[in-house]
C-alpha cells in the first residue's frame, strides 16, 4: 500500500474557487497583513480561526494521507500472552523522583510528604517557608537534641500510594484533604493524627458566568446538585481531575456519587448510583491530567463550560476573577498532618512543634496572603466516606468513566534515528508495561514512523491475539531515518476516522510517543485545522523532547502532553492510560 513520496506544501484550500475570487482575497489578505505588520497587532486576533467541520476535516486528512510514503506490515501474534493487570503502585518510580524541597540536617529530623500546592515556590510554598523557618527557630525535643523537619514535594494521591504500598513510608504526611488518609488506614497503614487542620483551603467549581446565569434560571439556584443535574441533562460540560492524583478530582467523583445517594454512603456504590454516574460520564468531554489542561479548555472557549480547581489555585488566576464563579463543593480541604506508621517519641515531638509553629500568627497571615483559609462561610453536605468505600468508588470510577463507550486508540511510536539508545528502550518498556492499563473491551493499533510511515498493527480489541501481536511489534521496534511526526499523525487519524465510520460510538484517541524532532514532511501547519476539525485528542509523550512543540499539538483537542523521565516513564504512561482508557 505504499505510495509515491510527494511532500505537501502547506494546507490546502479551496481549489473550486474562481481566480478572481482568490484575487480577491489575497488583495483583502494583503491589507489586513499590512496592517498587522505597520500596528504591531497580532494576526491571530485580527482574523480568530474557525474550526474546520467534521466533514471537511475527513476529506482533508484523505487527501494529506495521499501524499504520504506509508505502508501496512502488519505483526503477527507469536505465542499466547496474557497481559497481567497492574496497578499504579507497581509502577512507582524511585522516591529521588520527588525531592526534598526542604532537607532537615541534623538533630531530629522527621520527614513530611506534603502536596504540591503548598510544598513548591512563592505562593505554592506555604509550609516550605513555615519549615525553613522552624529549622531555623532554635526548637529542640525534650532531651535537648535540635528539631528539624524535611518537606518532600509529592501529590497527594502518589503519596498515598508510595505510602499504602509500602514501597515508601515519610514520617507524616500532609495531603489536601482527609480522603488520603482514610484510603491509606483502609490499606493498612497506621495513621496518627498530629493536626486536623494546618492551614484551610476549599475545592470548587468553576464556572462561566453566563452557564451559572442560564442554571439558575432553570434551577432556581446555582447548587452542586443542579450543576449535576443539568449535566446528565446534557445542556452543560463539565470537566474534572484524575481522581486517582488529584485531590480535587477524587473529592469531586466522591462528590457526585454521594449527590446521587443523597448523601448515604451506604448507597453511594448501589447500582442506581452507579447506573447515573455512567450517566453523568456521557456529559464528560474527558477526565483531565491536570487542572491547567482543564483551565486552558475554558480560555480558548472549548468544551467545557466547567472545571473544579481548589480555592486557593482560583483567587491566583487573575484570568478568572472576572467572568467566573467559584462554587464549592465536596469536603473541606484542610491539609492535615498524619503521622504514617510508628516515628516514635522524638520525631513525634517535633512533629507537633512544627504543626504549633504553622498555627502562629505570623504563618496565619502568609497563608492568606497565598490564598488560604478563605473568606468562604461553607459546611460540607456529606461526612467523608470510610477508606474502603473510598477506594471502591476509584474502581468504580475505572469501570464507569467512559459511560458504556468503548475507546479505539492507536499508539503512534517515534522510531527515528534520534530515538536510538535510551530513548528506544524507555518506549519499548512503557509501551509494554503501559499496556496491562488498557481495558480489555477496548480497541488499538500501532503505528511506526521515521521518515516513512508503517502500520504496525491495525485497530482490534486488546484481547489476547492482540495483546500477544502488540508485544511482539513493540518487541521489534527498531531505529533509523528522520522524523516525520506530523505524517505518521496523519496515517494514525485516518486509521481512527475508519473506526469511527464503522461504530459512531467509538471513543478515538492518539497517543504519540516521541523525541518531537520533526526534520521532513508535514509540519504542524499542515495539520493544526484537521486535528481540530476532527475533534480526536493527541497526547504526546515526549522523550527529552521540545516539550513546547508537543504542548502545542495536545492542546488542539485538550489532550495532555507528559514529559517522560527515564526513572519515571512506566508510571508516566502508566497514569496516562489509566485515566484514559
Amino acid at each position: 500500500m505504499g505510495r509515491k513520496w510527494r511532500r505537501s506544501e502547506g494546507r490546502r484550500t479551496g481549489r473550486g474557487k474562481s481566480r478572481i475570487t482568490g484575487l480577491v482575497i489575497f488583495a483583502v489578505f494583503a491589507v489586513i497583513a499590512a496592517i498587522v505588520i505597520t500596528s504591531n497587532i497580532d494576526f491571530d486576533s485580527v482574523l480568530p480561526r474557525s474550526v474546520m467541520s467534521y466533514d471537511k476535516a475527513v476529506d482533508e486528512l484523505a487527501e494529506q494521507v495521499e501524499d504520504i510514503d506509508w505502508t501496512e506490515r502488519h505483526v503477527q501474534a507469536s505465542g499466547a500472552v496474557t497481559v497481567s493487570r497492574s496497578s499504579l503502585e507497581d509502577s512507582l518510580p524511585p522516591i529521588a523522583k520527588y525531592p526534598l524541597a526542604v532537607m532537615g540536617v541534623g538533630g531530629i529530623d522527621a520527614e513530611i510528604f506534603v502536596s504540591t500546592e503548598k510544598s513548591g515556590s512563592g505562593d505554592d510554598g506555604w509550609m516550605v517557608e513555615a519549615a525553613e523557618a522552624f529549622n531555623n527557630s532554635g526548637a529542640r525535643t525534650a532531651d535537648g537534641r535540635p528539631a528539624r523537619v524535611s518537606i518532600r514535594k509529592i501529590a497527594s494521591g502518589t503519596g498515598y500510594q508510595f505510602i499504602a504500598s509500602g514501597k515508601y513510608r515519610p514520617d507524616a504526611f500532609s495531603p489536601s484533604n482527609h480522603l488520603w488518609v482514610r484510603m491509606a488506614e483502609a490499606r493498612g497503614a497506621r495513621m496518627t493524627p498530629v493536626a486536623e487542620k494546618t492551614v484551610g483551603n476549599v475545592a470548587g467549581i468553576v464556572m462561566k458566568n453566563s452557564v451559572a446565569g442560564e442554571i439558575e434560571q432553570t434551577a432556581g439556584e446555582i447548587s452542586v446538585p443542579a450543576i449535576i443535574d443539568a449535566a446528565v441533562q446534557g445542556r452543560i460540560a463539565v470537566g474534572y481531575t484524575n481522581p486517582y492524583a488529584s485531590s480535587t478530582g477524587l473529592n469531586f467523583l466522591v462528590t457526585v456519587l454521594m449527590t446521587f445517594a443523597d448523601g448515604s454512603e451506604a448507597a453511594m456504590l448501589s447500582g442506581d448510583v452507579a447506573s447515573a454516574f455512567e450517566a453523568f460520564q456521557a456529559s464528560v468531554p474527558f477526565v483531565a491530567m491536570t487542572t491547567l489542561q482543564m483551565r486552558d479548555s475554558v480560555r480558548q472557549d472549548g468544551s467545557l463550560d466547567a472545571f473544579v480547581m481548589e480555592y486557593q489555585t482560583f483567587v491566583k488566576v487573575p484570568e478568572l476573577q472576572s467572568g467566573y464563579r467559584f462554587i464549592p463543593f465536596g469536603i473541606r480541604h484542610d491539609n492535615p498532618l498524619y503521622a504514617v506508621g510508628n516515628p516514635g517519641p522524638q520525631k513525634m515531638d517535633v512533629l507537633k512543634q512544627f504543626a504549633e509553629f504553622m498555627d502562629s500568627r505570623r504563618y496565619r497571615d502568609k497563608a492568606a496572603e497565598y490564598g488560604f483559609n478563605p473568606a468562604i462561610s461553607y459546611d460540607p453536605p456529606f461526612q467523608a466516606p470510610s477508606g474502603q468505600a473510598l477506594v471502591a468508588a476509584q474502581q468504580l470510577w475505572k469501570q464507569k468513566k467512559d459511560a458504556g463507550r468503548r475507546i479505539a486508540a492507536v499508539f503512534l511510536a517515534d522510531v527515528s534515528g534520534s530515538m536510538e539508545g535510551a530513548r528506544m528502550r524507555e518506549l519499548k518498556r512503557a509501551l509494554a508495561e503501559g499496556s496491562s492499563f488498557v481495558a480489555l473491551e477496548n480497541s488499538i493499533g500501532l503505528v511506526a514512523f521515521s521518515d516513512r510511515v508503517t502500520v504496525l498493527l491495525p485497530i482490534r480489541q486488546f484481547q489476547m491475539v492482540q495483546q500477544s501481536a502488540f508485544h511482539t511489534a513493540v518487541g521489534g521496534l527498531s531505529t533509523g531515518g528522520k522524523t516525520a511526526m506530523y505524517d505518521g499523525i496523519a496515517v494514525s487519524l485516518s486509521m481512527l476516522v475508519e473506526e469511527k465510520q464503522k461504530d459512531p460510538n467509538v471513543k478515538p484517541v492518539l497517543f504519540v510517543l516521541t523525541d518531537g524532532e520533526t526534520n521532513i514532511g508535514m509540519s504542524y501547519g499542515d495539520m493544526d485545522n484537521i486535528i481540530e476539525g476532527l475533534q480526536i485528542p493527541v497526547y504526546t509523550i515526549g522523550f527529552e523532547a521540545n516539550i513546547d512543540e508537543l504542548r502545542k499539538l495536545s492542546s488542539l483537542v485538550e489532550a495532555a502532553s507528559l514529559n517522560a523521565k527515564t526513572d519515571d516513564v512506566s508510571y508516566t504512561i502508566g497514569a496516562l492510560l489509566n485515566t484514559q482508557m
